[in-house]
């Protein structure tokens, strides 16, 4: 299936869309429950107020983003980072 150039809301259940692409699409307010993202990559995006719960990151790796106002657990990753690197210098 092929959407181009489209403002269709898509309703997808029980569905397996694997080895799809999104390039240039817009997910605001989508809602994703029970999937499974596995060896999915985000590249170059807008994750502003995203908010992901009851998930597993195991093995997950952010690299190169804005984490600013970033909480995990309710903790500022910032200052995550900064007892991190007073911790390695003492």
């Amino acid at each position: 299936m092929n959407l181009h150039h489209t403002r269709e809301t898509i309703d997808a259940n029980d569905a397996d869309l694997s080895a799809s692409r999104f390039v240039n699409v817009n997910l605001a307010g989508a809602s994703f429950t029970d999937v499974k993202l596995t060896g999915a990559r985000i590249e170059n995006a807008c994750l502003g107020n995203l908010r992901i719960t009851d998930a597993n990151l195991s093995g997950a790796a952010i690299s190169h983003c804005n984490l600013d106002g970033m909480t995990i657990d309710g903790v500022a990753v910032a200052d995550l980072f900064a007892a991190y690197r007073a911790q390695r210098t003492t």
